[in-house]
């Protein structure tokens, strides 16, 4: 299964908004520029993420987005899903049933062994996914983390977190 590269966005964009002050914001274009990444595509998939109530978008000039709720609360399969859509990854089209001789329909009264698998792995695929949260990632980062990776983000969050309705 291949996701799309606003999925890695996404989850990474999450996970450093985890640690905004609680009044504090990012706008796309900031997470955009840390990540190296196409600001109008990461834009897409933070909305995708806030009309999810994963991220709360703040308007205005000194707007952005930060978490609609805490980290324990925000799973892998709650990002994948705002931004890859709901449905599954395998689509059966039932070409068993296609061709110039397909077989009896009276063969073909069970489902498709082939969708039944697919949809079996997708299931075990997600149930990881909703076991992960993003507060579980930043504990495994904590672990491995010299300091190297606290202080950049640090002075990332210095440059750039927004504080909406406070005088600059």
């Amino acid at each position: 299964m291949k996701l799309s590269d606003g999925v890695e966005q996404a989850i990474h964009s999450v996970t450093m908004m985890a640690g905004l002050s609680a009044d504090g914001v990012l706008s796309a274009a900031s997470l955009a520029e840390f990540h190296g990444v196409s600001a109008s595509y990461l834009l897409k998939h933070l909305q995708a993420l806030s009309g999810a109530g994963i991220l709360e978008a703040i308007p205005g000039p000194k707007g952005g987005y930060r978490l609609a709720r805490p980290p324990e609360r925000i799973t892998l399969l709650d990002i994948v899903l705002a931004v890859e859509g709901p449905g599954p990854a395998f689509r059966c089209k039932e070409i068993r049933r296609r061709g110039p001789n397909p077989p009896p329909a009276r063969l073909l009264t069970e489902p498709c062994s082939i969708n039944v698998a697919m949809l079996r792995a997708e299931n075990a695929y997600r149930a990881e996914l909703r076991r992960v949260s993003i507060a579980d990632i930043l504990s495994d980062l904590v672990a491995i983390d010299d300091g190297t990776i606290a202080a950049r983000s640090c002075r990332f969050f210095e440059a750039n977190e927004r504080i909406p309705g406070k005088k600059a």
